[in-house]
Parts: structure tokens; sequence; C-alpha cells
């Protein structure tokens, strides 16, 4: 295939998905995926090789998505396939993570395939508004109690939904209609990228080796300018009664490299553990980010890049560990990747980086709402951090509007605390402020990292503000679960980031 040819097929690989996307996004119920863009799509070729992915979406979906659909395919053997069916599972060591999030994969058939078997599949992993059990929460002392669990079921059979399969969710679930309405939106935006698929007449496995094949040498490529060696960097987390250290070397050997995360803490009796699957979907992604940030994200690009953890550590949970709060521990895979390779490459100050979580439950009758908040960003060689925006995450802030017409909750205060980002040569990004309140009785979890110290600073920089839990003026744990009564008010104080280089050193690049 000529340069031209291929460059135009990989553009029509991408829109596929984008598309694909798009049309879950917009068929959505959840606000968390409606709004918030917690979501991610990609097409695959007939061996479950990840080609491309859309531009919507997070890490930790995206990343462990790129290996679910091989090993689905170890799973489910490829003959049971036919055109129609729909597969989903939620099992956290398959997928993303936690059970609450849903992993649905349409294979795509085309006439003349020669043996009947799918030619290429879709797939995309959305957050469930709940999933049953104790809800998204770090209470959970196994993950028997996070929710409903299911393996890799057939949700379509044959272009008909499976009604024992949506019984089921029906049964264990707060919000069967949200849940099933979002599975129902992953189905369609499958459907939509295979009609266009099929009618753009494209044979990706005529183009899977060539562009993985390219994806990968670009990122070997990028590897090889960073020295060899072994730099190592901890990060320690607050944890429940003592601080938690994440322990990670990253090793440069070539065109090769390896985040290793021993020595970091064992896993918890608490929630908040982090399958290895999870774990290397955001060291990859700090790798990416800090020396290969305009390559695609897809099988190819991943094969230079190893991750490793102890069996049974934070980052390394086997089952039955709880996990359901997963997200709160293992977005700092990423500054712990990239404190280590910034002893060998200028690289940003950390961030707030675990994205806070909120999950409110009604108590006099079924309802549940998940919304996330984020902190400021760390300063760069060359940057003021951004303020309150999600990094690694990438998940968006549901409007307050949107929160207040859907649920009986109300903000009363969103607002940038000042002087929150850690002072430098270039100023940490600012947390945020957010109050609100309840209109009826309710049950809340509050997933919150960084309130025992700040986000540290780089090259003399000061570290960041940390975080605060506040009900009702006193101060709560910043993983706690309680109850809220009509007009009591949460206080949610998120952490700024750490600042890069000495004060009063001249700056290259100020906040507007």
């Amino acid at each position: 295939m000529s340069e031209i040819g291929l460059r135009t097929s990989w553009n029509r690989l991408v829109a596929l998905v984008n598309e694909q996307a798009a049309s879950l996004q917009r068929t959505a119920f959840s606000n968390v995926v409606r709004e918030a863009g917690d979501l991610s799509a990609g097409i695959f070729d007939k061996q479950g090789r990840m080609l491309a992915q859309a531009v919507t979406g997070t890490p930790g979906h995206i990343n462990t998505m790129a290996q679910a659909v091989a090993d689905m395919l170890e799973d489910v053997p490829v003959g049971s396939l036919e055109k129609g069916d729909v597969l989903l599972t939620n099992n956290p060591w398959a997928v993303s993570g936690h059970r609450h999030d849903i992993t649905v994969v349409t294979p795509v058939f085309q006439s003349g395939s020669g043996d009947g078997a799918p030619v290429a599949y879709f797939a995309s992993t959305c957050h469930a508004a709940d999933i049953g059990g104790r809800g998204l929460t770090t209470e959970g002392r196994d993950v028997f109690e996070e929710g409903l669990g299911l393996p890799w079921v057939k949700f379509h059979r044959k272009g008909e939904p499976d009604p024992t399969i949506e019984a089921i969710i029906r049964e264990n679930v707060r919000v069967p209609e949200v849940v099933l309405g979002d599975l129902r939106a992953q189905v369609t935006g499958g459907e939509v990228a295979t009609r266009r698929l099929e009618s753009l007449d494209l044979d990706v496995n005529d183009l899977a080796d060539e562009i993985l094949g390219r994806s990968e040498a670009a990122v070997r490529e990028a590897i090889k300018q960073v020295p060899d060696g072994s730099y190592s960097h901890e990060v320690w987390l607050d944890g429940f009664e003592e601080p938690l250290p994440i322990r990670c070397t990253v090793t440069v050997s070539g065109d090769e490299l390896t985040c290793d995360f021993a020595g970091t803490a064992p896993a918890q009796a608490r929630g908040i553990n982090v399958v290895l699957n999870y774990t290397a979907a955001y060291a990859i992604y700090a790798v990416t980010c800090a020396v290969a940030a305009d390559i695609p994200h897809n099988a190819g690009s991943f094969r230079p890049i190893h991750v490793t953890a102890p069996e049974g550590c934070l980052l390394n949970a086997v089952p039955p560990q709880p996990v359901a709060a997963r997200h709160i521990i293992g977005h700092f895979a990423t500054p712990a990747v990239m404190g280590a390779l910034g002893q060998a490459i200028p690289l940003p100050a950390e961030g707030a980086t675990g994205l806070w979580g909120v999950n409110i439950q009604g108590t006099e009758r079924p309802w549940a709402q998940t919304f996330f908040l984020s902190g400021g960003m760390g300063a760069g060689p060359e940057w003021d951090g951004l303020d309150a925006t999600a990094f690694p995450s990438g998940v968006q802030a549901v409007p307050v509007e949107v929160i207040e017409a859907t649920t009986t909750v109300r903000i009363l205060e969103k607002s940038l605390i000042e002087d929150s980002g850690g002072a430098g040569t270039h100023t940490g990004g600012r947390g945020q402020r957010v109050r609100l309140t309840v209109d009826e009785p309710a049950h809340v979890s509050v997933m919150a990292e960084r309130t025992r110290a700040g986000a540290p600073g780089v090259g003399g920089g000061e570290a960041g503000r940390p975080g605060r839990v506040v009900l009702e003026g006193s101060e709560l744990k910043p993983k706690a679960a309680f109850g809220m009564g009509v007009g009591e008010v949460l206080v949610l104080e998120l952490p700024g980031g750490g600042g890069f280089g000495a004060r009063g050193e001249n700056k290259s690049f100020l906040r507007g």
C-alpha cells in the first residue's frame, strides 16, 4: 500500500472509532458517561490487537481494553461467535480493574471472509452508574461485596438482547434503567462503527501489521533517546491508618523500558487495591506522555514497555481482594514512573493526581450518583500547572446544572482555592473547593488522596496544598463513608499541584 493510501486508511480508522465513541456518548443515560466522558472505544483486528482508539477516554479504560479483547478470544471460542452477537464482562482482572467498569465487544463479520470467523472487533468500556453491592466505596472487604460480577457473556445473541442477562443486571443494581441504557448505548456505538466499516470496504487485517509495526518502531526510537540506566522514585499516599508507599524503578536499556513496582506497600483489607492491568495502563501512559506523546496508542506502541509488580502488593491485587476504588491509588502509578524518568529527562512536578470520587446513594428510595473532581496539576519546566484538571485520568467535570437537575444534590460552591498550588519558578495548578448538600437523606462515600501531605515540588519548587474533607465543620478521614441529613454541608477541598524550580527565578511562561 502506498504512503498516501496508508494514511488515508489510518484516518478512516480513527474517524470510525471517534464516531463509535460519539454515538455511545450521545445515547448514554448516565452523567458519568454522557457528561464526564468516562469511557473508551477502539477497533481491533481478528487477533484481538488494538489498532486505533477514540480521542475520548481515560488511560484506565483505553490501555486495559487494549489487552481485553485478546484475552476474551482465549476464553470465548471464535467458532461460537455469530453475526449480531455482543459480549460483555466486568471482571476486574480481565478488563479495567473494578466491577463498575463494563467492557462491551462487538464482533464484525463480512461476507466472503472465508472461514466465517469475525474479521474485526469494536470494543468500548464505560463506568456503570451502579453495579450493586456496597456501591462505589472503599468499604468492601472483598470483591464479592463490591457488586454484581459478570464473566464474558453474550449480552446480545444474533442481534437480540438476552433477556436472562438483562434480568440478572436489572435485579442487582439500584438504577437498572440507567445501567441498561448505557449498555445499550455501547451496543449502539458498536453497531454504528460496524456499518461504517462495512461501507468503507476496508480490510483492517491488511493494515494491522503495518500500523502496529510503525507504532512500535516509533516508540522504540523515542525510548532510545532516554539515557540507559535505572531510575527510582517513590510516592507516599494517605492510606487508612498509616501512609503507604508506591515505589517504582524504571530501567531503560536500548529501545526497551521496564517499570518495576517492587517495594510497593502490600495490598490492603479495604477496596483501594489495584489489579496489574490497571497499574500497567497508567504506567504505560506515563511513559508515552514523557517520551512518545505524539505516537498513537495501540498494541504495537505498548510492546517495548514492560510493567511488573509483586503479586499481592497494592498494585497487583489478586482475587478476591477488594478493588472498587482502585482509581484513587492506581492513578499514582503515573507520577511514580514520571518521577523516576524525571531523573533522566525534564518532566513536570507531581499534581493532585488521584481523581477524587464522590458516590451518593438515596436511603429512602433507590438512586445512585457518582461524580469526580480534580485538583491542580504540577508545574513543568516551561509552564505553570493547570488548575482543577484531571491528570492522568482525563475525565471531565459534570456540570453543576446537570448534577442538580438529575439528583437531589445541590452544589453550593465550586471555586478555585487561591495559593493552593506550590510556589516556584513555575507555580503548581490550583485545587478547587466544592460545597454541597442534599435535599433528602443520603449515604455518601468519598474517595480522596493527598490529604496528609501535598504534591511535592521539583528543583526547589514548593509542595502544593493538601486536600481536606469536612462535614458540618468536622474534618473526616479522606476515604470516609457516612450518612448525610437534609441540609448538612459537605466541603471538599482538593489538593494543588507542586511547583517547579526555586521561587523568584525568571519565568518563560505565566498563567494568563
